[in-house]
């Protein structure tokens, strides 16, 4: 489990209802790099957890993946 203190930065990072682009992820069955996607939350690891626009619900672990911030939630 994380330290709280960068469970909470991620989770002020990657905010709920962001966009978030694939940059690399480690896992023969991942979206291809580019791919977008929704940010429904940060589990305990870390990890980011997407709804990705190809329908793939992997998630982006934690010191492992890459993804960046596309746009913020919508209000």
């Amino acid at each position: 489990m994380l330290n709280k203190d960068v469970l909470e930065r991620l989770r002020q990072e990657y905010p709920v209802g962001c966009r978030v682009e694939l940059l690399q992820m480690d896992d023969a069955t991942a979206p291809p790099v580019g791919t977008t996607g929704t940010v429904i939350g940060i589990d305990s690891t870390g990890s980011i957890m997407v709804n990705w626009s190809n329908g793939s619900g992997l998630n982006v672990l934690y010191g492992i993946d890459r993804a960046r911030k596309v746009a913020e939630a919508d209000d």
